[in-house]
């Protein structure tokens, strides 16, 4: 699926080895994460944007499952992801989902629980709202985007669980804001955040 040479040659972060790195940055004064990492660097014209595109929308949903299952045991190398709960992906809405087969976020967050040896909870958080696509918006323009677009359908399997809430790319961080917020609401819940890269 992917050649040594190229996951060789993807830049990696290591944030996931510090608590203060530019990805828990972003969630700084806006929402109460305990930890937030990435596991790639994303460079425009870059190998890596080409696998991410094919990930996305050319169908190969597997190579998010494969990233996913490398990025989970570069996290249960670090003390701070270990006390772990379970695995919950950034939802698709249901008709871009049909439209596209598959959520990317969630075959990552796939690989992710398996290598983690955590559940994956794929039904509780739900995108209520088909919202335009964040593409070429500004800060603001994504932040408005998606507010109070994600909704709970349980919060039972939710409960008193550290969650770890995983997306494809973060830019700006708007929809993993928006989707940790909903989380937050539920009884003795904690949340950390992990994306395969940052933008």
């Amino acid at each position: 699926m992917i050649c040594t040479q190229c996951l060789y040659h993807i830049p990696k972060t290591n944030f996931h080895h510090f608590n203060d790195n530019p990805v828990a940055e972003i969630f700084w004064g806006r929402v109460n994460v305990e930890n937030a990492t990435s596991y790639y660097f994303f460079y425009k014209g870059s190998k890596f944007q080409v696998l991410i595109h094919k990930m996305k929308y050319r169908g190969q949903k597997e190579m998010g499952y494969e990233l996913g299952k490398i990025f989970g045991g570069e996290l249960m190398s670090s003390s701070a992801y270990r006390e772990i709960d379970l695995v919950v992906p950034v939802p698709l809405h249901v008709r871009k989902q049909r439209k596209r087969g598959y959520n990317q976020s969630e075959w990552i967050a796939r690989g992710i629980a398996e290598r983690m040896g955590k559940p994956l909870d794929t039904k509780s958080l739900y995108r209520a709202i088909e919202s335009e696509t964040q593409t070429r918006k500004t800060r603001y323009e994504r932040w408005k985007n998606v507010e109070n677009i994600f909704k709970l359908k349980s919060a039972d399997n939710l409960k008193d669980k550290h969650i770890l809430l995983v997306d494809d790319v973060v830019t700006t961080g708007s929809t993993l804001e928006a989707c940790a917020r909903v989380l937050l609401t539920i009884e003795n819940t904690k949340v950390s955040i992990a994306t395969l890269a940052m933008a």
